[in-house]
């Protein structure tokens, strides 16, 4: 594989995405921040990333669109190089509900956000990375959820099912490009405290749910983006179409 270490992080202008972007800069890749729309945290962590001498693009792209993912990717190619790894952390939740509130365009737009983006890039980035392609092998590590083992049942269901296909993604895709030089791996992320739960409808969800938690407290951004950074390293070459769960041991 090259030398030079070039990373997508989808949906990183914010929480997991962004800590796991700073991380990887730090560990010597050269970074790509994915967003869909707040160019402004997009910007800022981009600065903050150049600031501290490592390579750094951000690009505005919807990633559940075929065509900006194509976009994504060969603007990436042209500025810092050919890939090393993906990390497909865009994703999108709604107001907690029960199934039989949700509507069917809710329903619709949770699946198509967070199951086509994964699958888009996904096949984006084997068409570049497949030795069957001519590719030089490399990583994928899909942000999954705890959700897809617990249902989320009267929260989130939609988002649980969707990461629920995330996880057959990653253990189908895995066994699929194993011998072309790729590895497919997932986090399963429990409560952690990140922006995301205001999509929801409640900031304080982890604080009222930490009790569940074995460890008795939520996670930090920054715990999750650790694992994603082993699964993308060569600590973990010998691992693929695994799951690692920072979720305090539920």
């Amino acid at each position: 594989m090259q030398s030079k270490k070039v990373v997508i992080i989808t949906g990183s202008g914010r929480g997991i995405g962004a800590e796991t972007a700073k991380l990887f800069a730090t560990n010597g890749y050269r970074v790509c921040i994915n967003y869909r729309s707040n160019d402004i945290s997009a910007e800022a962590l981009k600065e903050e990333i150049l600031e501290g001498g490592s390579p750094c693009i951000s690009v505005k792209a919807d990633v559940s669109i075929g065509s900006d993912v194509t976009r994504l990717f060969e603007v990436v190619e042209l500025e810092l190089g050919r890939i090393t790894a993906l990390v497909n952390n865009a994703g999108i939740l709604k107001t907690q509900c029960r199934l039989d509130e949700m509507s069917e365009e809710r329903f619709s737009e949770i699946l198509r956000v967070n199951i086509m983006s994964c699958f888009l890039c996904s096949k984006e980035a084997v068409k570049r990375m497949s030795t069957k392609h001519g590719g030089l092998g490399g990583v994928i590590v899909n942000v999954s959820s705890g959700a897809s083992k617990s249902g989320s049942p009267s929260e989130y269901i939609d988002y649980a099912a969707s990461k629920g296909a995330i996880d057959t993604l990653t253990r189908g895709l895995a066994l699929e490009v194993a011998a072309e030089g790729i590895r497919v791996n997932a986090v399963r992320p429990g409560l952690i405290y990140t922006e995301m739960h205001a999509s929801g409808g409640e900031n304080n969800r982890v604080d009222r749910l930490k009790t569940r938690i074995p460890m008795q407290r939520g996670g930090q951004p920054k715990e999750v983006a650790e694992a994603i950074l082993w699964l993308a390293s060569e600590k973990s070459s010998f691992v693929t179409g695994s799951f690692i769960d920072p979720a305090g041991g539920l």
